[in-house]
């Protein structure tokens, strides 16, 4: 488990990094520049790394399971080895899954105006400055989210639908009080991830949608990373005890 919160930790700090530190940039300067590059490199960085969250969410979901539900044999199914190996095919997942569309977008020029509406260089707004026929892209980036979001939903709402099942068999009503409120916690928040997601990136495309993607953005990129050190940490008896001690 501290394997996949170490990878997930440094996912979330790359994942923030890339957007919140230029957004308030920007709210305090009063300016809002960002260079093509820059934008560019924003945009794969923000979909590579966030794709890479998706993947890790299912597998992190798949160890609870395990150790949920077999919990005699989740030494041996989830040994170092395969720790690594599901961790590594999750970044190298993330980074092929992006690299399509990226790199049709990038071939794309740009046209007409050069103001972004939106806080960050997020895809759909940027494909609306792009020149020519955008449907490939857009066709590309609906594929790619979908096996991203809708996979790995899947993957975590299976998981979790065998540990809730284990859960309510405990004969302890202690057990059950210690268990719940941490599958609900994380549920809590895996739901407000992948519905702002699934509304910003699976949803039809309007013009008149975009400010309120924005706000649907900030779920994503702002409350939901706030949320996870308390879940994923503070809420762990384990990081607790050492808090104490170092205190």
């Amino acid at each position: 488990m501290y394997f996949f919160l170490r990878n997930f930790s440094i996912l979330e700090i790359g994942f923030t990094t890339t957007v919140i530190p230029k957004a308030l940039a920007n709210l305090a300067l009063g300016k809002k520049p960002i260079s093509l590059s820059g934008c560019l490199i924003q945009t794969f960085l923000y979909f590579m790394l966030g794709t890479t969250e998706f993947l890790l969410l299912a597998v992190m979901s798949f160890d609870r399971y395990v150790a949920t539900c077999k919990p005699l044999h989740y030494v041996a199914i989830m040994n170092s080895q395969v720790c690594s190996l599901l961790v590594i095919t999750a970044w190298i997942g993330g980074a092929v899954l992006v690299l399509s569309p990226s790199v049709v977008y990038f071939q794309m020029p740009f046209c007409g105006s050069n103001i972004i509406n939106h806080f960050s260089c997020d895809s759909r707004p940027m494909i609306e400055l792009k020149c020519g026929n955008t449907k490939v892209l857009e066709c590309m980036n609906f594929i790619s989210a979908v096996f991203t979001l809708l996979g790995s939903l899947a993957i975590t709402a299976v998981s979790y639908i065998n540990i809730i099942t284990a859960v309510v068999k405990i004969p302890s009503v202690a057990g059950r009080q210690k268990a719940f409120p941490t599958c609900a916690s994380y549920l809590t928040v895996v739901s407000m991830t992948y519905g702002s997601c699934i509304f910003m990136y699976l949803t039809p495309t309007q013009t008149n949608r975009l400010d309120l993607s924005k706000v649907v953005c900030i779920l994503n990129t702002v409350v939901s990373p706030l949320l996870n050190p308390f879940i994923y940490s503070l809420r762990n008896t384990q990081f607790q005890e050492a808090l104490r001690q170092s205190i």
